[in-house]
C-alpha cells in the first residue's frame, strides 16, 4: 500500500474521531464530575467512531489514528520509523482539522472535549493515563495478532475505547490519544494547552508498555 494513502487514511480517520467524539463531549456538555447521559453518549461516541473508521480504513492503514497506538506498533516491530512518524503527522493535523470544524459549529467557548488533570495532579493523571492506554493497546495488540479475528477486531477495539472512557472520563476525560488530546487543547487554549504534554506522557508510556508486555506474553517458549 502507498505511504501516501496510509497518511491520508490517518488524517481522515483522526479527523473523525475529533470532530464527531470530542464534538460530542462539546456539544453534550460532558463533565468529568458527573455522570450523566452526556457522560456515557461521550464514552459511546468515541467507541463509535472506532468501529466505523477500522471497518472504512483499516484495511488501509490499520486505523490507528492515535500515536500510543503507532507507538506500540513500532516497537512490536509492526510498522516502520518513517511510516511511524508519518503516521504521526497525520494524525496530528487530523485532529487539529477536526477540531477547528468545531470552531464554527460550537463556537471557541465549547471546550472542544479537552482533557484536564485530576485533582490538579500531574503525577496521578499521568497514571491514569498510564493504566487507560495499557489496557486500550494491548486490547488491540490480542485481537489483531490472529488473522481470523479480523471480522471483529473494529467492534472489540471500539467496545474497547468505549471501556476505558466510561472509566476514565472522571479522571482525566480520557485522553489515551496524545493526537486527540493536542487537536482540542490547541482551540481550548489555557490549562488545556499548558497541561498537553500530560497526555503525550502518559499514553505513548502506557503504549510502549502495553507493547512490550504483550511481546513478552505472546513469546512461545523454544
Amino acid at each position: 500500500m502507498n505511504s501516501m494513502k496510509k497518511y491520508i487514511a490517518e488524517f481522515i480517520g483522526t479527523f473523525v474521531l475529533v470532530l464527531f467524539a470530542c464534538g460530542t463531549a462539546a456539544a453534550l456538555g460532558c463533565q468529568k464530575e458527573v455522570i450523566d447521559a452526556a457522560y456515557i453518549g461521550t464514552a459511546l461516541a468515541f467507541g463509535l467512531v472506532i468501529v466505523a473508521m477500522a471497518y472504512s480504513i483499516g484495511n488501509i492503514s490499520g486505523c490507528h489514528i492515535n500515536p500510543a497506538v503507532s507507538i506500540a506498533m513500532l516497537v512490536s516491530g509492526k510498522l516502520s520509523v518513517k511510516d511511524f512518524i508519518g503516521y504521526v503527522i497525520s494524525q496530528i493535523a487530523g485532529a487539529i482539522a477536526g477540531a477547528a470544524l468545531l470552531l464554527p459549529l460550537l463556537g471557541a467557548d465549547c471546550g472542544f472535549g479537552a482533557n484536564g488533570l485530576f485533582h490538579d495532579n500531574v503525577g496521578l493523571s499521568i497514571l491514569v493515563e498510564v493504566v487507560l492506554t495499557f489496557v486500550f493497546v494491548i486490547a488491540i495488540l490480542g485481537v489483531t495478532s490472529k488473522t481470523e479475528n479480523g471480522a471483529v477486531a473494529g467492534l472489540v477495539i471500539g467496545l474497547t475505547l468505549t471501556l476505558v472512557h466510561i472509566f476514565g472520563i472522571y479522571f482525566t476525560g480520557t485522553s489515551v490519544n496524545p493526537a486527540r488530546s493536542l487537536g482540542s487543547a490547541v482551540f481550548a487554549g489555557g490549562e488545556a494547552l499548558a497541561n498537553v504534554w500530560v497526555f503525550f506522557v502518559g499514553p505513548l508510556v502506557g503504549g510502549v508498555l502495553a507493547a512490550l508486555v504483550y511481546k513478552f506474553l505472546a513469546k512461545e517458549e523454544k
